[in-house]
């Protein structure tokens, strides 16, 4: 990711896994949670959601330090809680009936905190869609961690594509690439003048996010201060949005 203001965090998972490595043969789900459980740490209390537990790549880990040639999987995105997604998962959190008896979505969901929070917020039905296998091991995992039963995990590109017709589409720390937020845009248009369906966005005030033509379509809903150690995390970065999209009809 390239943006105006990149985090420690991110610096730092760029330096240690600059490159993509594919994945050594067939994996299976066990081998990779053994993986997981070895090379992350249950964290959370010190995140804008305290009341959830994720599994992340931590400094106390060893692959935050170790040879980036040894990850046997694509970059793990899913280990950190970004600061996006922070504010989304909080502000479902402090306003349960967005979710509760809805069909959600929670479009890139790396660790899956936002699809967490809708299930915690009593969601009917929620999908939890992210390209990366590993990310959908780590979302039924930090799923157990918080009492909650698995979301749907997609693990193919729908962006561009028909779906079912969700009352909610979460993105978090999605806009971090140009033609990805123009690729967005028109999707989530279709999806909002199709099926009628709410957008929220989580995202800490990225380059191209604020720069791209979707934002005069953007609501505020809220604005959280991020904790102390998720600013000392992050250069630049003191606080994160959360927005509605509303498209011209």
């Amino acid at each position: 990711m390239r943006a105006r203001i990149l985090s420690r965090t991110h610096a730092l998972c760029l330096h240690f896994f600059a490159k993509r490595f594919k994945q050594t043969g067939c994996q299976s789900d066990e081998r990779v949670r053994m993986f997981i459980l070895d090379n992350t740490e249950v964290v959370g209390q010190h995140s804008l959601t305290p009341e959830v537990k994720l599994r992340l790549l931590t400094p106390n880990c060893r692959f935050w330090r170790d040879r980036p040639e040894l990850w046997p999987f694509h970059d793990p995105y899913w280990a950190i809680y970004w600061p996006g997604g922070q504010a989304l998962s909080r502000y479902l959190l402090d306003n349960p009936g967005l979710c509760r008896g809805k069909m959600v979505l929670d479009l890139g969901s790396g660790c899956g905190a936002s699809a967490i929070a809708a299930k915690l917020c009593g969601a009917t039905y929620v999908v939890a869609n992210d390209i990366d296998t590993v990310a959908a091991v780590a979302t039924q995992m930090n799923c157990e961690l918080n009492g909650v039963e698995p979301p749907v995990c997609l693990t193919e590109n729908i962006i561009g594509r028909r779906t079912e017709a969700f009352d909610l589409i979460l993105l978090g720390d999605m806009f971090y690439d140009e033609a990805l937020a123009s690729s967005l845009h028109s999707w989530l248009d279709l999806c909002i003048k199709s099926q009628g369906t709410k957008v929220l966005i989580g995202d800490p005030g990225r380059a191209q996010f604020e720069e791209h033509g979707i934002r005069q379509f953007l609501r505020r809903q809220a604005q959280y201060e991020l904790p102390a150690s998720v600013r000392e995390e992050n250069y630049g970065l003191t606080c994160s949005t959360v927005w509605s999209y509303c498209p011209e009809t």
